[in-house]
């Protein structure tokens, strides 16, 4: 009997036109890892949030949902919060208390558990997640990566039978991420613990996964092992999601036997060993010019008796550029842009915006600085899409005709054609991260701050962004970038650098930077750095391959 049993769900949103689920079957056995994936908006939050009848959102819904083979709407509530996990795209936004231990025991407590089990509950899941020495610690002084692991532990505490995860490491660096991932993995194996993850960061999810399913446009698209779902996409737009030596083959060979880990892209590259080695492209680089964005000796902390997160960061930012920064979790990344955007100052150093000096109450004139934050809700002040950009448009000294030819741009660009009549709540993240900036680029900057642009969105809309901001730094405008998408920065980016510890500690042409680490890179360079030393990204290695072929 399956574990989770969805039969002909159909789903719309309030006010819709479009059902974002239509007519889904699945059935998920216990002990499976399935992974489910898709495009941005093709309704794979919308379909795990099902799974719980108290995160399932406001709408019309027709099918049936069974658990253990009972009607999810008759399975008690309480039996559904012990029983069926879930954990957030977002840490913060599942976190209630102030300490870690007290996170730990706040479920236990909803479940009315006698004080010794929930002792030895606790103390069982912070010995297994590593958590003891955090116990005492404040959960707002945990990084991303550590506030998603107590998540994870505060939920596997319940004892759930199946763990739903959606996005969990979108907001998590590339070390914090597979970290995670594998402690995923591990309960899965150890614990025969049933597993459904939705997740974009699939050359680590992918190997792990029994089954892994696609959406499109809420349908089912594809449905089977990891491998077949591969050779099925291979030839499909969604191909862009696969894992990179999936990507790599299906466009160099074909065919069946296709690797999908880094270890099997590097068996499969070595019949390449002894092709002549081609000579890398450098990426263009904008002509050197002044400095749009630069931190000079900066110190800041949060906390007037906290420790300090920025530590004499000089950073500069060449004009016309998109320029990346990298980093682990907690090492000061976005600290550094709310300095520049004003939102923070220093208390020792420079902030220079233009070459002009950023003083205390000092207002830049509108059009100088576009900011898109790591919370993307934060901009949304309509009940629609639509109605949201167009107050943005009202405070613009703009003619009726600019106006509406800015919006027309905005929309197109941000693939929000279908969404305008929806509330930006309703939206999955990545559609929230499109319509948050459609806002930023409504006002036309000079300079952008993107705080994670990249997060929540699919492969095939990174390609469509990232022409976006081709053709911002080819006008001459500046972009610089949080990140933790190494792929889309190799790919893309100008120039890298590296923040840890609140300093910066490298800062490089993209190729330069990704060639130079070992963990730090892409998941191409790691797969063909013994065969084509210079390849960078995944059109580095296929052009390798396919010259004089």
């Amino acid at each position: 009997m399956a574990l989770l049993d969805v039969q002909n769900l159909t789903f719309s949103y309030p006010d819709s036109s479009a059902s974002a689920l239509r007519e889904v079957n699945l059935h998920i056995e216990p002990g499976e890892f399935v992974v489910i994936c898709g495009r941005s908006g093709c309704g794979k939050s919308t379909l795990i949030r099902q799974f719980k009848s108290t995160l399932t959102p406001h709408g019309t819904r027709t099918g049936e949902i069974f658990y253990k083979g009972t009607p999810l709407h008759q399975v008690d509530l309480r039996t559904q919060a012990g029983e069926i996990g879930f954990v957030m795209q977002n840490p913060q936004q599942q976190l209630v208390t102030d300490k870690v231990w007290h996170e730990m025991a706040f479920g236990l407590e909803n479940l009315g558990l006698e004080l010794g089990d929930m002792r030895l509950r606790v103390a069982e899941m912070a010995s297994y997640f590593g958590l003891q020495g955090w116990l005492d610690r404040k959960v707002e002084e945990l990084s991303g990566g550590e506030q998603q692991l107590l998540n994870l532990a505060s939920v596997m505490a319940m004892h759930p039978q199946v763990l739903v995860l959606d996005e969990p490491t979108s907001q998590l660096d590339p070390m914090a991420a597979t970290d995670f991932l594998h402690t995923l993995q591990r309960l899965n194996q150890q614990l025969g613990l049933t597993v459904v993850v939705v997740e974009h960061r699939l050359d680590q999810v992918f190997p792990m996964a029994d089954r892994v399913v696609v959406l499109e446009e809420g349908k089912v698209l594809c449905d089977g092992s990891p491998r077949q779902v591969g050779q099925a996409l291979a030839h499909h737009p969604l191909g862009v999601c696969c894992p990179v030596p999936m990507q790599i083959y299906s466009r160099v060979e074909g065919g069946e036997a296709c690797p999908m880990t880094v270890k099997e892209g590097r068996t499969w590259l070595e019949q390449y060993r002894d092709k002549p080695q081609p000579p890398m492209e450098p990426h263009a680089q904008p002509a050197p010019r002044d400095f749009a964005l630069e931190a000079r000796e900066v110190w800041f902390r949060y906390d007037r008796h906290g420790a300090d997160v920025l530590q004499g960061l000089n950073l500069q930012v060449p004009r016309g550029q998109l320029y990346a920064l990298m980093g682990g979790n907690g090492g000061g990344k976005t600290t550094a842009l709310s300095l520049f955007s004003g939102e923070h100052r220093p208390y020792r150093g420079q902030i220079r915006i233009g070459g002009q000096v950023r003083k205390r109450g000092m207002s830049l004139e509108r059009g100088v600085l576009g900011v898109l934050p790591q919370n993307p809700q934060c901009l949304f002040v309509q009940d629609t899409v639509g109605a949201d950009l167009e107050e943005l448009l009202d405070e613009l000294p703009l003619s009726r005709t600019e106006r509406e030819n800015r919006l027309a741009q905005a929309i197109r660009v941000t693939q929000l054609e279908g969404l305008l009549g929806q509330h930006p709540y309703d939206l999955s993240g990545g559609e929230q991260q499109r319509a948050a900036l459609a806002k930023v680029l409504l006002l036309d900057p000079e300079i952008l701050l993107l705080d994670e642009p990249t997060k929540g969105l699919d492969g095939c809309y990174k390609q469509t962004l990232a022409q976006v901001l081709r053709a911002l730094t080819g006008q001459g405008k500046t972009v610089f970038m949080v990140s933790h998408d190494v792929e889309f920065c190799a790919a893309y980016a100008h120039t890298c650098g590296l923040l840890f510890r609140g300093q910066l500690v490298c800062q490089k042409p993209a190729r330069d930077f990704f060639l130079g680490n070992h963990f730090y890179t892409t998941a191409a360079n790691q797969m063909a750095r013994e065969v084509f030393p210079q390849a960078v990204t995944v059109e580095d290695v296929v052009w390798a391959c396919t010259q004089d072929k």
